[in-house]
């Protein structure tokens, strides 16, 4: 059908990705304090634009850390209502050498615009936004009840939304959510993402003396938190990749007959993956699984940064007295952060050698989901990227995480379509981080007519 807003979307185009350039200059990262009041900034960015184009009650929630931004729109007299989501924050830059143009001024080339967060995840909230001022321009409302919920966190645990989210505020009453923090599984291909892997994020901290000694006066009697964390890491994992705490695999349900026969149709090319994503001489993981299944429906273990004792130039003869490793766990759906903490946290504490003390701290977590196909805003989502894109949409896991998609579900009973425009190549958290301009129009066309279907 024709749609006066896709129209809308098409004719303001060019305004639209200026407008996301502006809101991409602005360095949002959410991990570093120095940056909090650009945080804020790309905040009151978001809530301007959703107050001009017609969006109500629209304001910033604080939270102990960067503010949610709020607004709605609730005049469509019984027809559902939408739950909006992304995240303004984004990754630091480093390192910065290996950027081609400047990570915080968005450049265009090769059919794509480069910066931090072009495709993780302002470009895809940009859409959104896009989408809802084309749908009110083209209709003088909207077809369907609006609640959009923006976050500042997701890059650091979005522990301030998920807060807000669990204490069931009425102002978050909907039928289901939009997230647009996904990838399609290959160029031109439309998308739903309908699993998630979960997550814990935790810091293993071994101490041995009370103070940095000289290895040589003290080397051979003294212990080494770095050799003793080593040690534990070590194992964590046998051979094969897989993970030997006791008890982990015992919730894990595997993908049915059917979802692996979908995954097993999808254009998958090994080989590729390997040398262009992964760029190693070969594949890990544990045997006996597909890739696909390695990285979406398969629990991991890996090891993320080991801080402390001397990294600088020279040499200098210390052994250190405490050692850090920085080490997550990806989840799968049935299983749970709380179960899989315990059961790591006794293990590392069981197998810890002598003449250390071992800290294990959670960091942050997020919950596995796996959304059924069969409801009516998904069946929307599917009819809608179809009309756009001209081709039969696929259901994907993601070996991601996306913690309040888990949250939605908990704490406000909602069914998440996870809607993305990202390719697998757009160097999400890394250097040259881009955004398919192509995708960036499409991806506003096909939320446009989302929420057409959905509000039918």
């Amino acid at each position: 059908m024709s749609s006066p807003a896709v129209a809308f979307a098409t004719e303001n185009h060019l305004r639209f990705l200026s407008e996301l350039k502006d809101l991409l200059r602005i360095p949002s990262i959410s991990t570093l304090p120095e940056h909090k009041g650009d945080c804020r900034r790309a905040a009151e960015f978001l809530a301007s634009e959703l107050k001009r184009i017609g969006m109500e009650n629209v304001r910033l929630i604080d939270t102990e850390g960067h503010p949610l931004v709020y607004g709605d729109w609730l005049h469509a007299a019984g027809k559902p209502t939408a739950l909006i989501y992304g995240h303004y924050d984004v990754q630091p830059a480093d390192p910065l050498d290996e950027w081609i143009s400047p990570p915080f001024e968005p450049t265009e080339r090769n059919g794509n615009i480069y910066a931090r967060g072009a495709v993780d995840d302002k470009g895809q909230v940009w859409a959104q936004v896009k989408a809802l001022e084309s749908l009110m321009a083209a209709h003088e409302g909207l077809p369907l009840n609006v609640r959009v919920l923006f976050e500042g966190e997701e890059e650091v645990g979005g522990e301030g939304i998920a807060a807000y989210v669990a204490s069931k505020p009425d102002n978050l009453k909907a039928d289901f959510a939009l997230v647009s923090d996904t990838d399609l599984f290959a160029d031109g291909l439309p998308t739903l993402c309908v699993g998630l892997r979960g997550m814990i994020y935790t810091e293993l901290e071994v101490r041995g003396s009370k103070t940095d000694l000289h290895s040589g006066m003290y080397g051979g009697a003294a212990p080494n938190p770095f050799v003793a964390l080593a040690q534990v890491i070590a194992k964590l994992k046998d051979e094969n990749g897989r993970i030997n705490i006791p008890g982990f695999y015992d919730d894990v349900i595997p993908p049915s007959s059917e979802e692996l026969s979908a995954w097993k149709s999808l254009p998958f090319d090994e080989e590729h993956y390997r040398e262009n994503e992964v760029g190693s001489k070969s594949l890990v993981g544990e045997s006996g699984y597909s890739v696909l299944e390695r990285t979406w429906a398969r629990p991991t273990l890996d090891v993320h940064g080991m801080p402390g004792g001397f990294t600088g130039a020279g040499a200098k003869t210390v052994i250190p007295a405490k050692a850090i490793a920085k080490v997550s766990m990806r989840l799968v759906p049935n299983t749970t952060p709380a179960k899989a903490f315990a059961q790591y946290k006794s293990y590392v504490e069981k197998i810890a050698p002598q003449g250390v003390q071992v800290d294990v701290r959670l960091l942050h977590s997020g919950d596995p989901c796996l959304i059924p196909v069969n409801n009516r805003y998904i069946q929307a989502a599917t009819k809608a990227l179809h009309e756009v894109w001209g081709k039969d949409t696929v259901f994907i896991r993601s070996g991601g995480s996306i913690p309040i998609v888990g949250d939605f579900d908990r704490h406000l009973g909602l069914p998440s379509v996870m809607m993305g425009f990202g390719l697998p190549d757009d160097n999400i958290h890394a250097p040259n981080e881009k955004f398919k301009l192509k995708n960036f129009e499409l991806g506003i066309r096909s939320l446009i007519r989302f929420m057409e279907e959905a509000g039918r």
